[in-house]
């Protein structure tokens, strides 16, 4: 008798375990998909700046070309854009629920948030962090940048990088709702972006338009595009669109945006 138990317990162990781990899998997914220009606009052009400080060092290696709008010719795919996920709420102030952030992100430790200046432009253009993260304003360039923002929850600062020099905001990065823009005093066209979130269910996307999120909570919830020149959805928009999110992978078909400047 107590064999016939054992077995079935066992049997039960056996078909429960397969189940239970599928069930996991199905919790977390990684979302892909591709922000595009509309098929019906024509390609924005890309203007070369005018340079009027230090032109020797800044047109050494050619023309500065703008970068708000990057659009791939051939496959129409849109760099630079900031795609990220909302709680399923259409409250700007809703915050993620961190019970729907995986498990594996309390492993995370903070990093380090770096901006060049290596030629008369900042690289990255747009960047994301994490909340805790430390911001580095690099300047590999040799002649003398600034860096200058002014934000509401992480102060105003206006700092002179001497050649070839690096400074470092003074505390961790915090929560900012809107985008902060950073420039340069000294070379009045170089202009960048960085956003700062207290998840980790955001991407920026490629040269090809492409983007992916991994790990992200199966349900519902609401996905956000922004770029430099405005929100997918104009103001609407700000709250995201809804987006069913199921595991293993779940697939965004193209993304139309028009990203011209308005």
């Amino acid at each position: 008798m107590q064999r016939f138990v054992f077995s079935a317990l066992f049997a039960a162990a056996v078909f429960i375990g397969p189940g239970s781990a599928a069930n996991a899998q199905e919790k977390w997914a990684t979302i892909k998909g591709q922000v595009v220009f509309p098929k019906d606009k024509e390609l924005p052009k890309r203007a070369t700046l005018n340079v009027t400080q230090d032109k020797e060092h800044c047109t050494s290696k050619g023309d500065l070309l703008d970068e708000s709008v990057l659009v791939n010719p051939k496959s129409k795919g849109i760099k630079n854009v900031v795609v990220f996920l909302r709680p399923d709420d259409t409250d700007l102030k809703a915050e993620f629920p961190k019970d729907k952030i995986h498990p594996d992100d309390a492993k995370r430790k903070p990093g380090e948030l770096v901006i060049d200046q290596p030629c008369c432009m900042f690289g990255p253009r747009v960047s994301v962090a994490r909340v805790g993260d430390k911001l580095v304003v690099k300047n590999s360039a040799p002649v003398a940048h600034n860096f200058f923002w002014d934000t509401a929850n992480n102060g105003t600062h206006n700092k002179t990088v001497p050649k070839q020099e690096e400074w470092k905001l003074p505390d961790p990065l915090v929560k900012e709702n809107t985008p902060i823009q950073y420039k340069c005093t000294i070379h009045g066209w170089m202009t960048g972006y960085v956003r700062i979130f207290d998840h980790p269910y955001y991407a920026i996307t490629d040269e090809d338009g492409k983007f992916e999120i991994k790990n992200a909570p199966a349900g519902k919830f609401r996905i956000v595009y922004w770029h430099e020149n405005g929100v997918r959805g104009g103001a609407k928009g700000r709250a995201g669109e809804p987006i069913e999110i199921t595991g293993p992978t779940t697939e965004v078909k193209p993304t139309e945006f028009d990203v011209s400047p308005k």
